[in-house]
């Protein structure tokens, strides 16, 4: 019985470990970080308004709730950082994934975690401060009529505001 219960549970365990095996490790990340990498990980605001445009980025606010609740950029998830772990299934594998945060060294953990879970990942270099400076005025009502709600279901609604 005890090996019909090893020759049955066995190969399930490999196939478990072997599930996650192509993502690479902090060290692996690390062993093969050169100045390309430096620059390849950031994504200024510029940048990603295009990409939101163009609906190849799914932004991700890595800010804990209390902050969240204050103040929210009305698009993107809102995923706090100690729950990231949690909550990789809400990530679109087949998008650039953008983490930020007010300023960036929490997004830069999430950018790095998520590295070693085998995202296409960057942080936004300006942080959220930077990106809610470049949003103002027209660059606002512009992204607004292409972006879907945030994951808060609280509709985006362009006003019938003239430019001028």
């Amino acid at each position: 019985m005890k090996k019909l219960l090893i020759s049955l549970l066995l190969p399930a365990l490999l196939m478990v470990s072997n599930l996650h095996a192509d993502e690479p490790t902090l060290e692996e990340y690390l062993l093969q970080y050169d100045y390309a990498a430096r620059w390849d990980m950031k994504i200024t605001s510029r940048e990603l308004v295009g990409l939101l445009q163009q609906d190849k980025v799914q932004f991700v606010d890595i800010r804990f709730a209390e902050e969240h609740a204050t103040w929210k950029m009305g698009f993107g998830l809102h995923i706090p950082l100690p729950d990231l772990p949690r909550q990789l299934h809400r990530l679109d594998p087949d998008k650039l994934v953008v983490t930020a945060c007010p300023l960036k060294d929490r997004a830069i953990i999430a950018m790095t975690y998520l590295k070693t879970k085998s995202f296409d990942v960057k942080y936004l270099a300006d942080g959220m401060l930077g990106l809610a400076e470049y949003l103002r005025g027209d660059m606002a009502l512009e992204l607004t009529d292409v972006l879907p709600p945030s994951d808060d279901n609280e509709p985006l609604e362009s006003s019938d505001i003239c430019p001028g």
